[in-house]
């Protein structure tokens, strides 16, 4: 059984000479396959007394946002830099022996895979947030040949479906013995990475390395830049992400099918899951803020010392505005889901069994359309890119996700909502029309 990238540079695994027992054996570790446990029946990988569940962001011991105190350090990271500072204190206080994350490597073929990183140095090289399709097939083969504790960075589904090997072969759970999550809105292709470059003047064949997050002192957090570089280049060809045909997280490009089917945002079988605090409160600040939700007393210490210390600057908050900060995430992917689930039902399709309960009907009906739009946008724009880059021609991609983003944002923003301000516009403007002629007029008496 081989993993490989297929024509939408996403990984998927070859079955065809795997044996039945191997099949019913990945099944049982899919983590979106109906033999898999879900994620409530697995839960924290190290259960603490006194720890609270959400059905939102599920089991928590405590709930946090904030930052790291160094501002060198918050600036070179994606968002608080809150997790590269964990992973180095998890290697610090001697809790593992290594970190196994999607990193940059100068001789792998691809931009980005899993790799190990065993010290503070190779931590720091490899921060970031990295959009782009990897797999553990290699890396977890390299940490069976050692005798090792790692702890394994990951989005949802691949901490959960870390979690379930360990239930499945012993050889893994005495090794990978810590969880990280990061809060996902959905998985990014390969193409991501490439379609974002070209637009920014570097095409596919130049490409050798991308930043997905250049911060920008004079924007908001989230509107962040993309930097792209050829070989030699000593800086980036940069663009503002949000200008760039499928830079918008909400226009689903390049996500793959399987993300339609899940509906954990917050990691819920890590021990603890860092992601972006998207509040007006935090994300006005250029340099990033994290939330953070722990499941582990032993983390819960460190995130104590490091509080204590000054090396971070965290506050504990509700898990309302933990989850609040993932409004629009909880939307489109448990609300989203809900009607996705329906659709296919209605289609005759199989579907997985999930948390959420099919229902069409749970969201009113511009709801629903834009549901369905953001799934058509996700599948086309593989099949346009793929177009464009065997062509050469970028705009066999940019111009009909351009038409599809404009359907897009009239089911988002309708024309009625836009005149119904129309009225409160002008009389506004009559009223300070009106209020400039008197002025003018008490200057002529006086």
């Amino acid at each position: 059984m081989r993993v490989t990238l297929n024509t939408n540079r996403l990984y998927t695994a070859s079955l065809g000479d795997a044996t039945s027992d191997q099949i019913r054996a990945a099944s049982r570790v899919c983590p979106f396959s109906d033999d898999a446990v879900d994620e409530d029946a697995l839960g924290a990988p190290h259960p603490s007394v006194g720890a609270r569940t959400d059905r939102r962001i599920g089991t928590y011991t405590r709930t946090l946002v904030g930052s790291v105190a160094s501002e060198t350090e918050r600036v070179k990271s994606s968002s608080g830099g809150m997790t590269s500072w964990m992973l180095a204190k998890l290697i610090d206080e001697g809790l593992v022996d290594a970190i196994v994350h999607v990193g940059r490597t100068a001789s792998a073929p691809e931009l980005f895979e899993f790799t190990v990183s065993r010290s503070e140095r190779e931590i720091e090289e490899r921060r970031k947030s990295q959009y782009y399709a990897t797999t553990f097939a290699e890396v977890f083969q390299t940490i069976l040949g050692e005798d090792i504790r790692v702890a394994v960075v990951g989005i949802p589904c691949f901490i959960k479906a870390a979690r379930l090997l360990c239930r499945e072969d012993e050889r893994f759970a005495t090794r990978i013995t810590m969880f990280v999550g990061l809060v996902c809105g959905h998985l990014k292709s390969q193409f991501f990475a490439e379609a974002l470059a070209w637009q920014a003047g570097v095409a596919p064949s130049e490409l050798s390395r991308v930043d997905f997050r250049v911060k920008n002192s004079e924007r908001s957090a989230g509107d962040y830049d993309f930097g792209a570089w050829r070989e030699n280049d000593a800086e980036p060809s940069r663009q503002r992400t949000r200008s760039l045909i499928g830079g918008m997280w909400g226009h689903c490009a390049f996500q793959p099918e399987a993300c339609n089917f899940c509906d954990d945002i917050f990691a819920e079988t890590a021990d603890i899951v860092f992601g972006d605090a998207w509040l007006p409160e935090y994300s006005a600040d250029w340099r990033g803020t994290n939330v953070i939700v722990s499941r582990n007393e032993a983390l819960d210490a460190i995130l104590e010392a490091g509080m204590s210390s000054g090396e971070i600057l965290v506050e504990d908050v509700g898990p309302d505005k933990v989850a609040h900060s993932q409004a629009g995430n909880f939307r489109h992917r448990r609300d989203g889901l809900a009607v996705r689930l329906a659709d296919d039902i209605a289609a005759g399709k199989t579907v997985p069994k999930k948390r959420v309960e099919p229902d069409a009907h749970r969201v009113d009906r511009r709801r629903r359309r834009l549901i369905r739009q953001r799934r058509r946008m996700a599948a086309l724009s593989f099949t346009w890119f793929a177009e464009a880059r065997s062509s050469g021609d970028l705009s066999r991609f940019v111009a009909p996700m351009r038409r599809e983003i404009a359907k897009y944002d009239r089911i988002a923003v309708p024309p009625w909502k836009t005149l119904a301000g129309a009225p409160a516009k002008l009389f506004a403007r009559f009223a300070r029309l009106v209020s400039a002629r008197q002025a003018v007029m008490r200057e002529r008496r006086d």
